[in-house]
């Protein structure tokens, strides 16, 4: 299954990368996941149970960053082994400046499931791969806007407009204008 989207984030490219590339960060996007060890800065793995509708799979995952070109693109390589089930994934993310401030990542996903569970389908796996992609896409969300807030507020223009509704400024009583200033 290939698939791909674009994301926009209000935070600085920096920060969406330093999310991007922290595995403690993004085991914390991954559904499922019962235990997470990193290796290295570039190699990581995770048991999880991935939810499948009538159950879950566990599985071992390993992840490898292939590639990287900071702080614009990366590229990583997941194996994963369960009962039922072998998983290769391969994704990759390229982020760029957005109009209006914050940043545009499009992403890439290859994912291929062999085995019974692989069997399935396309037909019954797309729409539970795709429900687990907006999981991870709204958990990253959570995770660059925590990021963005405890870099300390460096207040970007136009950030009133287009912001998530998972920022936790989309539920403050005013949102509308600046609530705080640090230009006078």
């Amino acid at each position: 299954m290939n698939l791909s989207g674009e994301r926009r984030f209000d935070a600085a490219r920096s920060t969406v990368w330093q999310v991007l590339n922290d595995p403690t960060a993004m085991a914390q996007t991954m559904p499922g996941v019962e235990s997470f060890d990193v290796a290295d800065d570039r190699h990581w793995k995770a048991h999880v149970k991935i939810p499948l509708g009538l159950g879950g799979l566990r599985m071992s995952v390993s992840f490898e960053k292939t590639e990287e070109r900071e702080p614009e693109f990366a590229k990583l390589h997941a194996k994963g082994d369960g009962v039922g089930a072998i998983m290769n994934m391969d994704t990759s993310f390229h982020l760029s400046d957005a109009d209006g401030g914050g940043t545009s990542m499009r992403w890439e996903a290859d994912v291929r499931i062999a085995g019974p569970v692989g069997s399935m389908g396309q037909r019954v796996l797309q729409p539970i791969v795709n429900q687990q992609v907006t999981h991870v896409l709204s958990a990253l969300e959570r995770q660059v806007q925590e990021a963005a807030g405890a870099g300390g507020s460096k207040g970007t223009s136009g950030a009133e407009e287009g912001l998530s509704p998972l920022a936790p400024e989309s539920y403050e009583p005013e949102p509308e204008g600046p609530t705080t200033s640090t230009e006078d």
